[in-house]
């Protein structure tokens, strides 16, 4: 990134702060009420998860249809049915897309385990180490957890997952742009000028 780019960004962070504050705290409140209500975000998940499945299956289809008398051809063409089924399916019974989405979710948590303790015991005596280790130990102990629970945890997981992550993407934009006010009032305005607030 050039100084001139970054100074850019700086500027219009200094200036902006305000706005990205207000879509940081609404994006942080969605989070709270998808985490209040983690069913309800579970099954909305599940319906816009299964939609996108259906529409990436039509563009994939409609590619290997294009392409034909290509080489793999058949395999697109199959890729498309699995994935406009797959989406049919969850669209059809949510419960079962929502089901299918928390075997996702330990499956990622079991996955982020995995290379998180490996990378740790790679590492040696590197600072941060720990840190990768405590990260690794969480995800797996998650991953149990709601493995021993399933199917009954489904109802709440993806929902709550995703609230969470709501939560926190707002409250690192809100820091984000004190961040940026706290830079447009550390400004020292050149010498004969006031300072604007």
């Amino acid at each position: 990134m050039s100084t001139v780019t970054a100074d850019a960004e700086t500027s219009a962070l200094e200036t902006e702060w305000k706005t990205l504050a207000i879509a940081g705290g609404i994006v942080a409140i969605l989070g709270i009420l998808a985490a209040a209500l983690p069913f309800v975000t579970g099954i909305a998940m599940t319906y816009l998860v299964g939609s996108l499945l259906v529409l990436g299956g039509f563009v994939h289809g409609s590619r290997a249809v294009a392409a034909r008398g290509q080489t793999g051809t058949l395999w697109q063409l199959t890729l498309a049915a699995v994935s406009v089924l797959g989406g049919i399916a969850a669209l059809v019974n949510p419960i079962v897309g929502l089901l299918t989405l928390t075997l996702l979710v330990i499956a990622y948590l079991f996955a982020d385990a995995v290379v998180e303790l490996g990378t740790a015991l790679r590492m040696g005596r590197d600072s941060g180490r720990g840190w990768i280790a405590a990260s690794g130990a969480l995800s797996l102990v998650l991953a149990v957890l709601l493995l021993a629970g399933f199917p009954a945890d489904a109802v709440w997981v993806v929902g709550l997952a995703v609230g969470v992550n709501l939560f926190v993407t707002g409250l690192s934009m809100i820091a984000v742009a004190y961040g940026g006010r706290r830079l447009a009032h550390d400004v020292t305005p050149p010498a004969g000028e006031s300072r604007s607030a």
